[in-house]
């Protein structure tokens, strides 16, 4: 009940709202008015989110507390790189995030990571990214300095 709360609340802030009614006949049905957020202004809201910050990441759970297994290996592989600052969203506190990013990336899961606005893939992605060595490069991209780099001079 708190989520519908919420999701109305910011559909109302943000205008992006319709008020539909059902018709029969031109006539007005009672009771079935309601108030809809329109899909277009949530995906319009995912731009400016994944727009917003160099790494962002759309996860279940935070990055303290990952509420499942592949976005705890997110969070650990952003964290082996040294990538403590990013934004994080936790799906699981609101349906329309969870929803429309899946709609916004045309991916079916979560984790979902985006870098510079741009959608890199979820936990397997990230993963094989980090393997190959891509990640290192994609981060500097980025103006970040993985910490992969220092641990390799001080090994030598």
């Amino acid at each position: 009940m708190n989520n519908l709360i919420r999701s109305t609340a910011r559909c109302l802030r943000s205008s992006a709202w319709q008020y539909r009614t059902a018709q029969t006949n031109g006539e007005l049905l009672s009771g079935w008015a309601r108030l809809m957020c329109s899909s277009s202004a949530v995906q319009k809201n995912l731009e400016e989110i994944v727009k917003k910050d160099k790494v962002v990441v759309f996860m279940k759970g935070t990055p303290a507390q990952p509420m499942c297994g592949f976005s705890n290996a997110v969070v650990q592989i952003l964290r082996m790189h040294g990538v403590d600052s990013y934004a994080a969203y936790n799906v699981l506190d609101d349906q329309d995030i969870r929803q429309g990013i899946k709609t916004f990336s045309n991916w079916p899961t979560i984790p979902q990571v985006y870098f510079n606005g741009e959608f890199v893939g979820g936990c397997d992605i990230l993963l094989q990214m980090h393997q190959s060595g891509d990640l290192v490069e994609e981060l500097q991209k980025l103006g970040i300095r993985s910490a992969l780099l220092d641990q390799e001079k001080e090994s030598k």
